[in-house]
């Protein structure tokens, strides 16, 4: 069982002449863990924090942070390295001492408030590794708010340099970027397209000289449509040439579709946006319930199943996790989770399992802000690969999977961090006005080759870095700590 640490008294504070409700945990008061520890941690200047790219640059390790727009109380926080009020953009921070991450540089992003500003996703190739990159570079593919795609020289992390932008568009989102092929799939929002957002394929193996090479999205998203739009697109995971799969999360909190497409064919294939051209690379794809959509599709092929050693077929499965993302503060919605889908008959996948937080193991409902997944680990190094899974819960923190057996995922640990001055409030709607909670919202998470474990906050806690402890770190193969 989790010790929950809500004070019982509620703060009633006064703006204007509505009354403002605010209950929070106690400042000072441990996180909450079992199984994972805390070894460093960064307040990210107080800017709400989304996606983590951890990247071994030489000899050192740089954590790529990106972050959503202002608040109402402080769109542009003060930078203290330049003195200046920045609007959230992309935090660089050395971590190659992880108990003593050092923050580099802050490069601010478009002007906003929350979705509407910050610069929330990052990806880094180096330029040895792109196929027409300058071996001496390190590239950093960020968003730029809603405007724009942006890719900046970061081989001296404290001095980044642009390098190009690819602009005109009316939203951004969770893009994946091909290293070794420079292929990038850039969710936007094209302006004469149908959705907020839809993919627009690129390549940046030479990120100086990006070419395109389409558009692609759900039919009755394109130009020219008619009828219902549907859902738009959250992001895509791509296999690369080898796998020759992209995995495409559509939908957020509902109405979620997992879409599996040949990689080959969506490059290669003709690429007018018509209904056909939209279809001809689709595999298949798994429509969700209504009250659950598909953040993060993360494909884990060829699985060994220890259960079936024995068995003349499905020794090993194809496997693809998929993360919802809960929206709305204090169990407003329909619980998000986590759920696995066997793929391994592509035209025919079929839900396997599922994993959530017991939301009466820490009166979750109650803590304020939002309590339900949101995302996970991307990072395919064989560390944690088809063995362990870290989600991202909001209020519920972090959560440590055994995902070996993906048909009876298991939890072996978490970590809720504490709350800190710079904390933000989250509220609701109530009668008179609205109720207003102080909680951790653990927002993302990411993991590197060494084992250590970064999440970020959302409501301007900031970084805190993580490993294992205890069983957990069997699960992983690592050895005791």
């Amino acid at each position: 069982m989790f010790r929950c640490v809500l004070t019982a008294a509620a703060l009633v504070l006064f703006a204007g002449s509505t009354v403002v409700h605010a209950q929070k945990q106690t400042i000072g008061a441990p996180p909450e863990a079992s199984n994972m520890k805390l070894v460093g941690f960064n307040d990210l200047q107080a800017r709400s924090a989304y996606q983590p790219t951890i990247h071994h640059q030489g000899d050192r390790w740089i954590a790529y942070i990106g972050h959503h727009g202002g608040t109402d109380d402080v769109p542009d926080p003060v930078n203290p390295m330049t003195g200046q009020a920045e609007p959230n953009g992309t935090s660089i921070v050395d971590v190659t001492d992880p108990a003593h991450p050092r923050y580099l540089s802050h490069l601010p992003g478009q002007e906003g408030k929350y979705e509407s500003g910050g610069a929330q996703m990052v990806r880094v190739c180096d330029g040895k590794s792109l196929p027409k990159g300058d071996p001496n570079a390190v590239y950093m593919l960020r968003t730029f708010g809603s405007q724009a795609h942006e890719i900046w020289n970061v081989a001296d992390p404290a001095n980044p340099t642009l390098i190009t932008r690819i602009g005109g568009l009316k939203d951004t989102h969770k893009s994946w970027w091909e290293c070794d092929t420079g292929i990038a799939y850039l969710v936007s929002g094209a302006p004469d397209w149908r959705t907020r957002r839809m993919t627009q394929i690129y390549d940046l193996s030479d990120p100086a000289h990006p070419q395109k090479i389409r558009d692609f999205g759900l039919p009755g998203q394109e130009p020219g449509s008619t009828g219902a739009v549907p859902t738009e697109l959250h992001g895509p995971i791509s296999t690369g040439p080898n796998g020759n799969r992209v995995y495409f999360g559509y939908g957020t909190n509902k109405g979620g579709i997992l879409q599996i497409v040949d990689r080959e064919k969506l490059l290669t294939g003709p690429k007018e946006p018509t209904p056909d051209n939209l279809r001809f690379p689709e595999i298949s794809r798994m429509p969700m319930s209504a009250f659950n959509g598909a953040h993060t599709t993360f494909p884990m092929l060829d699985m060994p199943i220890a259960e079936f050693a024995q068995d003349k077929d499905g020794k090993t499965r194809d496997i693809v996790m998929i993360v919802d993302e809960a929206i709305l503060n204090e169990c407003g919605e329909a619980r998000q989770m986590v759920w696995f889908a066997d793929v391994t008959t592509e035209t025919r996948p079929m839900m396997i399992s599922s994993y959530t937080v017991p939301e009466a193991s820490g009166q979750f409902c109650q803590r304020g802000g939002r309590f339900g997944s949101h995302s996970s680990n991307e990072s395919m190094a064989p560390v944690y690969y088809k063995k362990m899974a870290f989600i991202a819960f909001f209020n519920a923190g972090v959560r440590a999977l055994d995902i070996r057996d993906p048909y009876h995922p298991r939890e072996v640990g978490y970590f809720i961090p504490a709350i800190t001055p710079a904390t933000d409030k989250r509220c609701i709607p109530v009668e008179g006005g609205e109720r207003c909670k102080v909680a951790i919202q653990t927002n993302n998470v990411e993991t590197d080759e060494r084992g250590y474990i970064y999440i970020v906050d959302r409501a301007n806690t900031g970084l805190h870095i993580l490993e294992l402890t205890g069983p957990a770190r069997a699960v992983a193969g690592l050895p005791k700590n």
